[in-house]
């Protein structure tokens, strides 16, 4: 009995903490929910265009991918400092701090308009792999599916870099709110975005009334579209709040000057930069490891993209998990509770698990109806996808962990342990068996995919030692 109730205290909240727990992560799973079928609804669109265009928009989206990925690893250093800030009632730490994600996003958004202006094709081209193993017929198919599929993204990628600083300034807004308790509001931006989203891309995609529907591009014009109502909301709520009620008192002349105190602006720079590099060669990874598969063909393309797809929408509440280590075991940081941050990340890594292996069981359970609604897309690509599905499940408890480890190492200030927990892990084990596994056997997609998702269980075991040895209890704002 003595050990159950050990037990149950130390890694069962009480209803307190479920409480704070879920008010920070119930906004955000709502706006990743809407996102995540938005997002669903916006392939079934313009896949109902054509494959080639879905596989065009599929690839155009890793890029976009690795884009949005540094963008909240730059922040996430000023991100880190700012809770602590809050946590320690400093206001002027947190304007600061807010200044700090405001200059990266400028910085991030001009290379990422650079690069994709100027290598758009090239990069495409390195996704586009036809299988030419058939016959004649066959392969002159593939030939031509292969050149769609590169205009369509190429047509994609012309507007979405329209999109790119408002989904900067975007993330720069909510990330700071969010970290200060304010999750609401970037969630009814959110929502009223994904909504402008999905009527325009019916508006724009789509032939009505003598109108000839724009396609991808409509899809990519209906995104920017989307993004600039979304910034535009959370701007107007949040500067009339802070007008007529003074709320958000960090916001307060954050334009004024840019003139981040010298030692505070070096400390978030060296936190900031393992993270910005971190997040750059994970996504990096994460999009080569998805060309590597690519090699096996332009079914394999449109099976993982249905694959992401529909699991994205079962992962919304494991990914908020890692908000919720982050924003409470960080304020405890700050307010010096080191008790109560050690009882934070043990808790939310606890119900992270459990949350994973119910999703597990649900995709599991869903996975060979789920690619059915995907009806353009051919029948060996969706029993592929229902394959990749379970696999996902499966190794869904392995991710959890590592992404919960992941926050509260970061919620510490120890981002070159983070840098080495994540991108060294996805270079030095994922890529190369990959890599290995696809060009040196003719193994099943199906088992290179799981084989690759497995070797997580190493990332585990090195952040159960770092969470065990506390590496990450510092408070980084006395």
């Amino acid at each position: 009995m003595t050990s159950k109730t050990g037990f149950w205290k130390k890694y069962i909240g009480d209803k307190a903490f479920y409480m704070g727990v879920l008010s920070l992560i119930v906004p955000i799973i709502i706006q990743n929910s809407i996102s995540n079928f938005v997002n669903l609804l916006d392939n079934l669109m313009v896949g109902s265009v054509g494959e080639a265009q879905m596989n065009g928009v599929s690839i155009s989206n890793q890029l976009m991918f690795v884009f949005n990925l540094v963008v909240f690893g730059g922040m996430g250093g000023a991100g880190i400092y700012a809770a602590q800030f809050f946590g320690a009632k400093d206001t002027d730490g947190v304007r600061n701090s807010f200044r700090f994600t405001l200059l990266v996003g400028a910085f991030v958004s001009i290379t990422g308009i650079t690069v994709i202006s100027l290598f758009k094709e090239q990069l495409l081209s390195l996704w586009i792999n036809p299988d030419l193993s058939g016959d004649e017929e066959a392969n002159a198919l593939e030939l031509i599916k292969a050149a769609d599929s590169l205009k369509a993204g190429k047509e994609y990628l012309s507007v979405m870099v329209f999109g790119l600083v408002p989904f900067a300034l975007t993330n720069a807004y909510a990330g700071i709110l969010r970290v200060t308790g304010e999750t609401k509001l970037p969630m009814f931006a959110s929502v009223a975005s994904v909504a402008t989203n999905l009527f325009l891309n019916y508006l724009l995609i789509f032939d009505h009334f003598g109108y000839k529907g724009l396609g991808v591009t409509g899809a990519a014009l209906a995104t920017v579209i989307a993004r600039y109502a979304e910034l535009f909301i959370i701007l107007f709520v949040a500067y009339r709040r802070l007008k007529k009620r003074n709320m958000y008192g960090f916001l307060e002349g954050a334009y004024r000057h840019f003139g981040i105190p010298k030692e505070l602006f070096k400390d978030i720079l060296i936190r900031s930069l393992p993270l910005l590099f971190n997040e750059f060669l994970w996504s990096l990874g994460m999009s080569v490891l998805t060309q590597q598969y690519s090699l096996r063909g332009l079914t394999v393309v449109n099976a993982i993209t249905i694959t992401s797809t529909l699991t994205n929408l079962f992962n919304v509440v494991f990914i908020s998990m890692g908000t919720a280590s982050g924003v409470l075991v960080g304020r405890a940081l700050g307010a010096k509770d080191i008790d109560g941050a050690r009882d934070n990340a043990r808790k939310i890594l606890a119900l992270e698990e459990f949350v994973c292996v119910s999703t597990c069981i649900l995709l599991l359970i869903t996975s060979r109806w789920l690619p059915l609604v995907y009806v353009k897309s051919s029948a060996e690509a969706k029993r592929l996808a229902t394959k990749l599905i379970c696999v996902c499940g499966l190794v869904l408890p392995i991710d959890g962990f590592a992404h919960c480890t992941y926050f509260t190492l970061r919620a510490g200030g120890k981002t070159f342990i983070t840098f080495l927990f994540d991108s060294v892990y996805t270079w030095v084990l994922a890529v190369p068996a990959a890599y290995l596994l696809i060009h040196l056997t003719d193994m099943y997609i199906v088992t290179v995919y799981a084989i690759v998702g497995a070797l997580g269980i190493f990332k585990d075991l090195f952040g159960y030692i770092l969470l065990k040895k506390g590496v990450w209890i510092h408070n980084i704002v006395s």
